[in-house]
């Protein structure tokens, strides 16, 4: 959607036009469905989010800034719904505070942005060396703990922090400052959200 485009449908909005909004749902609907899902893995819970976000922008439709992205205000009020809805439905732990650290760090990255930097994790950690990718994705994506894996490798513990420190290392120079929090969404938070369920 073009600026002009987008500028107009956010006057028309604002003014209480119907048409706008029934416009703006049928374009943006089923993409911020998938979205909503992607995050919280629950169809239900995903179209909730969706219809709560509508009915807050037309709640809210007078404070719409019409030079500011519709697409972008709608993803980040997707956002701020599903961790609305994981507050309530979630006990208040370690792990949201790392979750909310991560999304804070992140969420003015527009959604397809975040996905390509999320296909980009994922290829750095299929390059790293064998033993290196190996060890460091039974800490990240299995939950090991540095000793299990000793044992299990038969190795010693220096030798698997080695292998850790190596691979935040390179995945640092190649991703920079975002890695931990792409990190943290790649395995931490999906891997709750399945243990949870």
């Amino acid at each position: 959607m073009d600026g002009k485009r987008n500028f107009f449908l956010a006057q028309r909005l604002i003014s209480g036009d119907s048409k706008a909004y029934d416009f703006l749902m049928g374009f943006y609907y089923q993409s911020l469905c998938g979205y909503a899902q992607s995050l919280c893995h629950d169809h239900a819970l995903a179209e909730d989010i969706v219809q709560n976000v509508f009915v807050t922008i037309w709640t809210n439709r007078k404070n719409i800034n019409p030079k500011l992205s519709i697409k972008s205000y709608l993803y980040k009020s997707v956002y701020n719904e599903f961790i609305n809805q994981y507050r309530k439905n979630k006990p208040v732990i370690y792990l949201e505070k790392k979750y909310f650290e991560a999304i804070d760090l992140i969420v003015d990255i527009e959604p397809t942005e975040l996905d390509n930097l999320i296909k980009l994790m994922n290829a750095e950690i299929e390059n790293l060396p064998a033993k290196c990718r190996e060890i460091f994705l039974m800490n990240k994506k299995e939950g090991l703990t540095h000793t299990e894996i000793s044992e299990y490798l038969n190795i010693s513990i220096k030798t698997v922090e080695g292998h850790i420190t190596r691979a935040f290392k390179i995945l640092t120079e190649k991703m920079g400052a975002k890695m931990e929090a792409v990190l943290f969404l790649l395995f931490n938070f999906n891997k709750q959200i399945h243990h949870s369920s």
